[in-house]
């Protein structure tokens, strides 16, 4: 038997909302599918398992603000002796969970409802931006062929299948998902960047690269191909860093129990600016594995999910080292606060023509300064000016991407 409970989904987070249940007792679960639905100053996240199990109990119920650490539920793990079954909730146990629920008054409260409200079986996985416009419209997102990830139903399907919807009737009131609440969430950014600049000695270098050979890579590359299928300049970027990482490892890890722990993969978590203020960085993992193409779709993804409300608690669980970039309309440069437990943040400014001495000539060409902010307990300034030449190597040489 083992204990699933409310994971961390970053060090500014203390608690979450569970919104919504998609297993039920005696339904078996593998590695990477999602149980449940979390909600936090980050929005709605889809909760991932991480062990092959039986879940056994659901033990907090929907609507429930529970700790992080805090128990969900319990599993029966593949090696225990007796398989769970999954009887009846028994009468003190259905009484014990009411006692806990909140009054209610009003018309709600003359209408008892299940403790966990967990009715469905075989389910479909659906995103919670695509179940919350579904509900909207009156489309049972079950009904669905799914397009996303692992065949999930995505935002996009549903909308796909608006035409054709019924109109939503008035007395279905469904359960309503709200989104993250920006002033919660600068006040928890606000929390963990005040521990970072506290506890961490931040060490910082920057450097000014040359992009003017992998612009032109990337115009030869887009050439002809249709806006969804065109690469970002942010991808190499990124792709350049999860390289030049695999020769700094002392930059991609956590510092943990006055240690540092060097991660297994390179997963970095790309800040992402969300349309009604705040930030996260949900990370794209084994970035340094990925072909360039892959590597802009991971990254479309992402972007999209994390707008709509579509992340996995695994994107924002497992990120090695950030990188933040300000873009087209941005800052010349940025210096960032590293994000605990991470040891380092790269920082890319927007890409801008300047003058610059290129064969003994001062020539016009495309700039970027890159940054590096690191945390002087796990490496020091010879690790990062390396870390940030070998960027520059491979931003030179695109080819080699």
């Amino acid at each position: 038997m083992s204990d699933f409970t409310m994971p961390s989904l970053g060090a500014d987070m203390e608690s979450g909302k569970l919104v919504e249940w998609l297993v039920k007792p005696g339904d078996t679960v593998s590695k990477g599918d999602i149980v449940a639905v979390v909600e936090t100053h980050k929005g709605a996240i889809d909760v991932e398992i991480f062990e092959e199990a039986t879940v056994s109990e659901l033990c907090a119920g929907e609507g429930e603000t529970v700790k992080v650490g805090g128990l969900l539920a319990r599993l029966q793990t593949t090696g225990d002796a007796s398989p769970p079954s999954a009887p009846p909730m028994p009468e003190a146990t259905a009484t014990e969970a009411e006692s806990r629920a909140p009054k209610k008054s009003g018309p709600e409260a003359a209408a008892p409802r299940p403790a966990f409200q967990i009715e469905r079986t075989g389910r479909k996985k659906v995103s919670p931006a695509a179940r919350r416009l579904a509900a909207e419209l009156g489309i049972d997102p079950e009904s669905l062929t799914g397009t996303g990830i692992d065949g999930s139903v995505s935002f996009a399907d549903v909308e796909l299948a608006r035409a054709g919807a019924p109109t939503p009737k008035a007395a279905a009131a469904p359960v309503r998902r709200g989104g993250f609440d920006p002033a919660e969430m600068r006040r928890a950014i606000a929390a963990a960047m005040t521990r970072s600049k506290r506890e961490i000695p931040h060490y910082y270098l920057s450097n000014t690269v040359d992009m003017t050979a992998s612009l032109g890579w990337l115009s030869r590359y887009n050439e002809g191909r249709p806006p969804t299928e065109r690469m970002l300049a942010a991808t190499l970027l990124l792709k350049a860093t999860a390289l030049a990482l695999r020769k700094a490892p002392q930059l991609n890890g956590f510092w943990q129990d006055d240690a540092f722990r060097p991660a297994e993969g390179i997963h970095i978590g790309w800040a992402i600016s969300l349309r009604g203020g705040g930030l996260v960085s949900p990370a794209i993992h084994d970035v340094d594995t990925l072909a360039l193409p892959e590597l802009m779709a991971r990254l479309r993804d992402l972007v999209a999910r994390a707008r709509s409300g579509g992340l996995r608690s695994s994107e924002l669980m497992d990120a090695t080292i950030t990188v933040t970039s300000l873009g087209e309309r941005g800052a010349d440069s940025v210096t960032g606060v590293i994000y605990p437990p991470q040891v380092a943040i790269i920082g890319f400014g927007r890409i801008r023509e300047r003058p610059w001495v290129a064969d003994g000539a001062v020539q016009p060409r495309q700039l970027i300064d890159v940054s590096l902010a690191a945390d002087h307990r796990a490496s020091d300034g010879h690790a990062g000016g390396r870390l940030l030449s070998t960027i520059e190597t491979l931003l030179l040489e695109p080819d080699e991407l």
